[in-house]
């Protein structure tokens, strides 16, 4: 309204301006702030509150009167309050919708001055009036609190698994002895030295001695897993010949696939392949290969080839094993290298072994930086290659 003088009677200009539309709006506005879930306060760039919704004053204490006008840091413990205008003024000169940094561990405070855990969100709003801040703030005890209790719970988790695994470790360390000594006895025995033996007694001394050798290399297997889970296996990574790896893999258990009537062929590429890793662990996962392959399989052969792989622009040792064995059904074939999967389709039927020497292997495979793959139909064989990067 502007007041015009003329030579007559003064007049009076007046602008008027429909606003039923910014009404409208602004009350849409606060209709969605008090349906929000959480407690919203919308502040200004020099950090007045200026709206808020009933989530606020339930979750603050204040009558929404009370909390008009003020300065937002009210509702911040005495000491964060110096820090907060400057955050505030570094959020002003580059606003963006943005979390508040879960580093500053930001509490709340209540009318009654308690404190508590929030978490708040913050969103610029371009109005008519300037920038504004729209803030969502959430309360955290009980999120805190069970985040306190999970912790404390996987603290007693973690000592349970040292106990088990020391308690494992100690058992199988005590238990090797005697069964060396099982396997040593029935071996001194199956040799005659002691005096002819009778064709039952042989039979059942193979079988003892069978036996023991597939009991101590389980409790084998477990110490290696216990090893690997605490981390305390041990590995000297070095350059490492392929070839000679397979080599003595082929010496060791080639006469065993023969004593089976199997063939066992060993195909190896006319420049070795050298690869950077532990010779051990390496050794460990070709012969546990292998011997899983021989011990599947009834007729036919196992054939064994080395050569390089490419995948994703990275070359690989590919050693695969082949054999003609049973073959793995598809629905096990996802589930195969878990610890304990007693496959019906790896015995025909008969629950043989734990399935823990090809949780192993992956486990190991693993740590080398390779993995363990399978191919295999039912009732045709099975290929598993294990690959490993090149050095």
């Amino acid at each position: 309204m502007n007041l015009i003088e003329i030579e007559e009677d003064p007049l009076v200009s007046s602008a008027i301006r429909d606003i039923t539309e910014r009404k409208t709006v602004e009350e849409r506005f606060r209709g969605l702030l008090e349906s929000a879930p959480d407690a919203m306060l919308i502040v200004n760039r020099a950090g007045t509150i200026v709206l808020v919704n009933s989530q606020a004053e339930a979750l603050f204490g204040y009558a929404r009167d009370e909390l008009l006008g003020q300065k937002v840091e009210v509702l911040a413990p005495e000491r964060f309050r110096s820090r907060h205008p400057a955050y505030r003024s570094g959020y002003f000169s580059a606003p963006r919708p943005r979390p508040m940094s879960a580093e500053l561990a930001l509490c709340g405070l209540r009318k009654d001055g308690t404190e508590f855990p929030v978490e708040i969100s913050l969103n610029p709003i371009e109005t008519e009036d300037g920038l504004l801040v729209s803030s969502s703030i959430r309360d955290i005890t009980d999120r805190k609190r069970f985040d306190h209790a999970l912790s404390e719970n996987n603290v007693a988790l973690a000592k349970v698994a040292e106990a088990r695994n020391t308690f494992l470790a100690t058992m199988s360390h005590e238990l090797r002895t005697p069964m060396n000594a099982i396997i040593g006895f029935t071996g001194v025995l199956l040799m005659k030295l002691s005096g002819p033996l009778t064709p039952d007694q042989e039979k059942q001394l193979n079988t003892m001695q069978s036996s023991a050798r597939r009991l101590l290399s389980l409790m084998n297997d477990f110490l290696d897993l216990i090893k690997l889970e605490s981390g305390k296996g041990g590995l000297n990574f070095e350059p490492l010949s392929c070839a000679s790896v397979i080599a003595d893999m082929a010496t060791t258990l080639r006469p065993v696939a023969e004593n089976k009537g199997l063939t066992f062929q060993v195909t190896l590429p006319e420049d070795d392949i050298v690869i950077y890793s532990d010779r051990r662990t390496f050794s460990q996962i070709v012969n546990n290969l292998v011997t899983n392959a021989i011990k599947f399989t009834v007729q036919g052969g196992i054939g064994v080839v080395l050569a390089r792989r490419e995948e994703n622009g990275r070359m690989f040792a590919a050693i695969s094993i082949d054999d003609s064995g049973c073959g793995i059904k598809p629905e096990d074939q996802a589930k195969l290298f878990a610890a304990f999967p007693a496959l019906d389709s790896l015995s025909g039927g008969r629950k043989e072994g734990t399935g823990l020497r090809l949780h192993l292997s992956q486990k190991l495979a693993e740590v080398l930086g390779g993995r363990i793959t399978l191919k295999s139909e039912y009732g045709k064989g099975s290929t598993f290659s294990l690959l490993l990067p090149e050095k």
